[in-house]
């Protein structure tokens, strides 16, 4: 009895925050420790060795478990890692009963009674699951997912999210247990999860990617050869068959994932798988030349090896296309949000402009495959493809120069982004189903028409939000439309008071121009007359001759 209650001192020494006592006995978040710790401990990164700290009993479980994980990565290159794994798996077992013991004190709650159960019984799984033990671990699983549900059932959101997400990281777990003990649908649904949900984490991933391409193995043994363009061709190599196989597999997948997340993850998962396959498929178009060359054999025809690495860089492009748009899909769907955080950096046009840069490209490579080079078909088809990703691009390029008020050359890239939209449609008519898994252009062109309207708007209304700089008055700028607000006002800018000094015509001056070509008339017989009467008479009279 006193070493049961120096266990239980054990218990008591937790974060305020996570124990708590009610009238029903002491309380222990179990698995909110657990996901806390390992958030806030190095497992949001995979760093399992970070993990590894001491904190009581349930800590001593965990830094158990979280030494095999590591254990578990390590193993990869170390095979022999693997003995210290299953002796850590172990220990963390025997952890995880002595907590479910030191549990079952009348001093603990209900709800902790349960938590501990649940997750000894994990803990055995993932031991059993190690061994291959495949019925008792699915029976520890499905003990713990029962609990998990339960719980989930009877507490707030907030936990229910946790013991729901727990239910989620081992459903895989089960899935693959029943399949190794027999269970042929149990292999659908672990595809599916795989596939939608990205499987299982931690041992359950790697042991899932064995499976479903031990899977694909068993079924290319079955598959001879595929068909493309009108042409049958052979598949000799494994790898190749394998991703032809899952290739519809994939596909679906990415269609009806939940979330763009996922389907970019698909995305990425899909063109990998595709471009270990093309490698491949390089490797043996070596070894093939080197023999032609030996044998002196034309290369005039595209031989089937050849012809099946275009269909496979086609099927790369083409998923490197849909990759793209869908990105372009959700980035559109984000320029049409309003912008609530000012401070934070939204999409913009330039992004959008990228993508299709992107996808033009693809689609450039797609037309020079070889082996379709007089596939006039295919040419058009891809050259119809280009014109709609280019009209979307066009539409793009138009929507940045609006950005930056440069009207006039936003309005000549909308005008044509309508002439390549038309072009499609007169040119799918000839080609059908074309543009079956392209955007639909009437969309575009709609937008487009609206855009305009809003764009001639925009520059009317433009030069008047313009912030009026010199107060010129009203009278002065009659012919500019403006909207100013002072002009209903106290104080109106009608007209300037006091108007400014003007120039106004000063008095003309009169000059007598005639009198330069006026000719005097003669007064020499009047200046003569005077000059002897006058002279001659004033002589006389002086000294008395005249008298």
């Amino acid at each position: 009895m006193a070493s049961d209650k120096q266990n239980e001192g054990k218990i008591l020494p937790m974060d305020e925050n996570k124990e708590n006592t009610t009238e029903d006995g002491i309380g222990l978040e179990i698995l909110q420790i657990i996901k806390d710790s390992q958030q806030q401990h190095g497992l949001r990164h995979g760093d399992y060795q970070r993990y590894r700290y001491l904190l009581l009993v349930l800590m001593e479980a965990e830094r158990a478990w979280s030494y095999a994980m590591q254990l578990k990565q390590e193993a990869n290159t170390e095979p022999r890692k693997r003995f210290h794994l299953l002796s850590r798996l172990r220990k963390s077992a025997k952890h995880g009963e002595r907590l479910e013991k030191l549990c079952e004190s009348p001093r603990v709650d209900a709800k902790t009674k349960l938590e501990a159960q649940a997750y000894t019984s994990y803990l055995s799984g993932m031991v059993r699951f190690e061994l291959q033990e495949w019925k008792a671990a699915m029976e520890a699983f499905n003990k713990c997912k029962t609990i998990y549900e339960k719980l989930a059932s009877a507490f707030t959101e907030e936990l229910a999210v946790l013991y729901h997400q727990r239910v989620e990281e081992i459903s895989p777990n089960i899935r693959y247990c029943a399949y190794n003990i027999g269970d042929q649908n149990a292999m659908n649904e672990l595809m599916q999860m795989r596939l939608s949900a990205g499987g299982g984490g931690g041992m359950m991933a790697e042991k899932l990617e064995a499976l479903i391409t031990q899977t694909r193995a068993k079924q290319a043994a079955t598959m001879s050869e595929v068909e493309w363009r009108g042409r049958t061709v052979p598949v000799k190599i494994d790898k190749a068959r394998i991703f032809l196989l899952g290739l519809g597999d994939n596909e679906a997948a990415i269609a009806q994932a939940a979330n763009e997340e996922t389907k970019e993850r698909l995305y990425e998962t899909l063109l990998a798988e595709c471009r270990d396959t093309i490698q491949a498929v390089r490797e043996e178009l070596k070894i093939e030349a080197k023999q032609r060359e030996r044998s002196d054999e034309a290369s005039g025809k595209v031989s089937n090896l050849q012809f099946l690495h275009s269909y496979l860089i086609y099927i790369k492009l083409w998923t490197v296309v849909k990759r793209n748009e869908s990105m372009a899909h959700m980035l559109q769907a984000k320029l049409k949000e309003p912008q609530t955080d000012e401070n934070k950096r939204g999409p913009r046009p330039q992004d959008l402009i990228r993508l299709y840069d992107i996808i033009l490209q693809s689609l450039a490579e797609l037309s020079t495959l070889q082996g379709l080079e007089e596939d006039h078909t295919f040419q058009k088809e891809v050259a119809l493809k280009m014109l709609v990703y280019k009209a979307y691009r066009c539409f793009f390029i138009a929507q940045s120069y609006v950005l930056v008020k440069k009207w006039s050359e936003a309005l000549v890239l909308y005008e044509r982004v309508l002439k390549y939209a038309k072009e499609v449609q007169s040119k799918a008519k000839s080609l059908n189903n074309s543009l079956k898994d392209l955007p639909d252009v009437q969309e575009l062109i709609t937008e487009v028409n609206a855009e305009k309207y809003s764009l001639q708007a925009a520059a009317i209304l433009a030069p008047s939000q313009r912030k009026v700089k010199d107060n010129t008055p009203l009278c002065e700028r009659l012919d500019t439309f403006h909207l100013d607000p002072t002009l209903v006002g106290k104080q109106p800018n009608l007209v300037q008071f006091p108007p400014d000094f003007q120039p106004i015509p000063c008095k003309p001056l009169f000059f007598d121009l005639a009198l330069n070509h006026v000719a005097f008339p003669p007064l020499d017989d009047k200046v003569e007359q005077k000059g002897k009467g006058g002279l001659t008479g004033y002589i006389k009279g002086i000294f008395g001759f005249g008298s």
